[in-house]
This record gives C-alpha cells, sequence and structure tokens, in this order.
C-alpha cells in the first residue's frame, strides 16, 4: 500500500511486534501508529492486509482481547 498522494508509505512506518511474539511462527499482529491512526498487520503476511483504527477502536479491540484470552 503507498501514499503517494501524501507523500508516505507504510512500510516507512515503524512496526512493533507484541512482547509476546517468541518468532516461532505463531499468531502475531504489528503495529504502528501515525496521525492518529493504529495500523494493524499480520507480521507473517506484511504486504497483506491492514487495518487502521482510531484510538478509541484500538484500545476498545485492546481491552477485549484482554478480557478474552485463551
Amino acid at each position: 500500500m503507498s501514499g503517494e498522494a501524501s507523500g508516505w508509505d507504510i512500510d516507512d512506518l515503524a512496526w512493533y511486534k507484541s512482547s509476546h511474539s517468541a518468532g516461532d511462527g505463531g499468531e502475531c499482529v504489528e503495529v504502528a501508529s501515525w496521525l492518529g491512526v493504529t495500523h494493524v498487520r499480520d507480521s507473517k503476511d506484511k504486504a497483506g492486509p491492514m487495518l487502521g483504527l482510531t484510538p478509541t477502536a484500538w484500545a476498545e479491540f485492546v481491552g477485549f482481547a484482554a478480557r478474552h484470552t485463551a
């Protein structure tokens, strides 16, 4: 995904993986924040689909995930 019109590229963002990611091919996501949007993608498919969430939506997602652990 490119931001040619706005002068930025999604790959230029500072992406972070969970500290729980062991690097063994498990289920992991990466997140990056830019201009008030939290971007979320699959760490194993960096060119695949990505979500862009508002701060409120991200907080709701994290809260939901914390309440529903396996």
